[in-house]
């Protein structure tokens, strides 16, 4: 029957406007299925722990809100997949929330319906240990014809290609991990990360990279980052939205992220809507 629906929506909408599809996350919460919040390997953002326990400050702020709206953790079911996979992941019907930690992007935009945004943050690069080749921006790599290695649907790859690097000398690869491997075994000259992950691999490299200064990116890209919904689920995000409004900033969403690394540095600002970063970003 739904199918049927389906198909005679579509035909119509030959010759009239199609009426809204149904928000299928509120579908699910009714029918008792589990909200399923969809997550790459991004430490600290969102990632997975033992059984695939939701951890991270994206994932633990989206628990937050979700928490306000009356659904413990027991309604949430955690899928995992490569940063690549997500808004695919997403239209496909796989999962019903984006909580990877994702920047809201006029790009993304055009796929996703992002909430508001919960913070603020800019990027960086992972370098040899010492820096030899003096990279701090995007300038810098284009001056020395270096490699910069990124992950797959990173926003890096558009703003390294606007910024004048030849798509030549633009490496992807699935994930941090392999960001980290490049860098360290000289077949890439600068990792392109969020400074949050940036961090977390200089940790994890032993000394072998080092971090570059986020101050000196250029200034537009300091991004926002929001949780990501189906265009359909305007119903469930409208109400997550307004459950946010009440958490955001609140000491109980200081203590949930704050083991994370997300301090009140990172949070939004009271002016900053998602369709201007949408139209801005």
């Amino acid at each position: 029957m739904r199918r049927a629906l389906i198909a005679l929506v579509a035909l119509a909408a030959t010759t009239v406007a199609a009426p809204a599809f149904s928000d299928m996350v509120m579908d699910r919460v009714d029918g008792g299925d589990p909200i399923r919040l969809g997550f790459a390997n991004e430490v600290p953002w969102a990632y997975p722990g033992e059984s695939n326990e939701p951890l991270g400050f994206a994932n633990a702020f989206t628990l937050g809100v979700l928490k306000q709206m009356g659904y413990d953790r027991d309604d949430i079911e955690p899928v995992v997949t490569e940063w690549g996979g997500l808004i695919p992941g997403l239209q496909a019907n796989r999962f019903d929330v984006i909580t990877g930690g994702m920047y809201i992007l006029n790009s993304r935009c055009e796929n996703v319906a992002f909430s508001d945004p919960m913070g603020t943050f800019g990027d960086a690069f992972i370098v040899a240990s010492g820096n030899p080749k003096g990279i701090q921006n995007y300038e810098d790599l284009k001056a020395a014809g270096a490699t910069l290695v990124t992950g797959a649907g990173y926003n890096i790859v558009e703003v390294a290609k606007n910024a004048g690097i030849p798509e030549s000398n633009i490496m992807t690869v699935p994930g941090p991990t392999e960001i980290l491997a490049a860098v360290k075994a000289g077949r890439a000259d600068a990792g392109g990360v969020t400074y949050f992950t940036a961090q977390n691999l200089a940790k994890e490299s032993g000394g072998a990279v080092d971090v570059t200064d986020p101050s000196k990116m250029p200034k537009d890209t300091l991004n926002w980052v929001g949780i990501g919904f189906r265009k359909s689920d305007s119903e469930f995000l409208e109400k997550f939205n307004q459950a946010m409004a009440e958490y955001l900033g609140s000491d109980a969403m200081m203590a949930d992220v704050g083991e994370y690394g997300y301090t009140k540095s990172n949070l939004p600002g009271d002016d900053v809507t998602t369709e201007w970063v949408c139209n801005n970003r």
